[in-house]
């Protein structure tokens, strides 16, 4: 997602100017409409990379805003006024950014501010999704359960991404262990045998003259390469920060072999929880969507999504432009497309979420008992090609004396 700056003219007369983050700016200024505002411009913040890294700093993370969500929920059900309630939840928080944006926003409540217009006012917070969230539940007049919804929706979507870093964890201390021993090997264990191989003077096996040859080039080399590898980074960081850029890799990590896989389920498998729990709240498909976007985290996939917004704008099922846009599998589109007949497209929804996340589970579960013998085995055989280039000469000299 961009962060845009907006110029906006509210009901009151006032001209206010507010940044706000969405996948596309079309569909940021007719989100705004919805709501009430006089949209006068819509402009995206140049070098958009570099505030990117100051939204991820400035965002509230998922632990903080469900304590402070199921704080809320008790409260307002013990019918608690919502000021009090405020003022209940900052004596429960230290002194921190969260409570200072809290503070913030219970002044703006007792401006007169409904709850929701006082969470927008730090969109740089707090996501958008739970912002209008909080806003549809206050139109409905059931704050409770929306609020309970999206607490619901909150633990699920951070129990899938502990399960996919769980899964992840032991693969990835193998290769950092087996890329520390590797180099540990070539840069100190092999040089040390070579000086005395090199002293001995005697005919090295062909083996060990490669393993010597490619140490001392990785010796004399791994300086340049270093700074090689930090400047490549570099600027892989500065052109995926583009938009052409992030939509290239993102459209490229849909078409690893296998990855592939895993990457778009995970992405329809939160897009499909966000856009249930969106509709829950009693915000109309179209809004609904457009909010939800966001959440695929995947321009190419966002662009594609996009497309679909347009065609049921135009009078389209939802179930056939997910079809034609081919992001969802047959089985979740014909699930969908059930939901849709029945009238139950949320509980379908969730249905489908719960469908992916198993399948996704169930995918990198094998993956990864698939890549933990793979790391061994690799690394056992680059360690032992090491080893054996090592001690040939010794077994030379062995069965020269014998």
């Amino acid at each position: 997602m961009s962060l845009y700056t907006c110029k906006l003219g509210a009901s009151d007369g006032k001209i206010l100017y507010r940044e706000f983050e969405a996948v596309e700016p079309d569909m940021l200024r007719k989100s705004l409409e919805d709501q009430g505002f006089f949209v006068f411009e819509v402009k995206r913040k140049p070098l958009q990379f570099l505030f990117d890294k100051g939204i991820k700093r400035r965002s509230i993370d998922n632990r903080a805003l469900l304590t402070f969500n199921q704080e809320l929920l008790v409260l307002i059900k013990a019918g608690m006024p919502i000021m009090q309630v405020l003022d209940a939840i900052l004596e429960r928080h230290d002194s921190g950014r969260f409570s200072e944006i809290l503070r913030e926003v219970r002044e703006d409540v007792k401006g007169g501010a409904a709850l929701s217009t006082a969470l927008e006012r730090h969109g740089r917070s707090f996501p958008h999704l739970y912002v209008a969230s909080i806003r549809a539940g206050e139109r409905t007049g059931d704050l409770p359960s929306t609020i309970r919804r999206y607490i619901q929706y909150l633990k699920r979507v951070d129990g899938i991404r502990k399960k996919i870093v769980a899964a992840l964890f032991y693969p990835a201390i193998l290769v950092l262990f087996a890329f520390m021993a590797i180099t540990l090997l070539l840069l100190y264990v092999v040089p040390t045998f070579a000086n005395v191989y090199t002293d001995a003077g005697s005919q090295l096996p062909l083996l060990t003259r490669m393993l010597i040859e490619v140490t001392s080039i990785l010796k004399k080399f791994a300086p340049l390469a270093v700074l090689i590898a930090i400047g490549a980074a570099a600027a892989y960081r500065t052109w995926v920060g583009t938009e052409s850029g992030r939509y290239t890799v993102d459209r490229f990590k849909l078409t690893v072999p296998v990855g592939g896989d895993v990457f778009t389920k995970y992405s329809v498998a939160g897009f499909s929880r966000t856009l249930a729990t969106v509709l829950g709240s009693g915000i109309p498909i179209v809004e609904s969507l457009r909010m939800s976007i966001g959440t695929l985290n995947n321009k190419y996939m966002e662009k594609r999504l996009f497309e679909a917004v347009r065609f049921i704008e135009e009078g389209g099922r939802l179930s056939t432009a997910l079809e034609r846009i081919h992001i969802m599998p047959p089985l979740a589109l014909r699930m969908l497309g059930v939901g849709e007949t029945t009238g139950s497209l949320e509980e379908m929804l969730m249905d489908i979420s719960d469908y992916l996340e198993d399948e996704l589970e169930e995918r990198m579960r094998i993956l990864t008992t698939a890549i933990e013998p793979a790391i061994m085995l690799i690394m056992g055989v680059v360690i032992g090609v090491i080893i054996i280039a090592m001690y040939l000469p010794v077994f030379k000299i062995g069965s020269t004396i014998n």
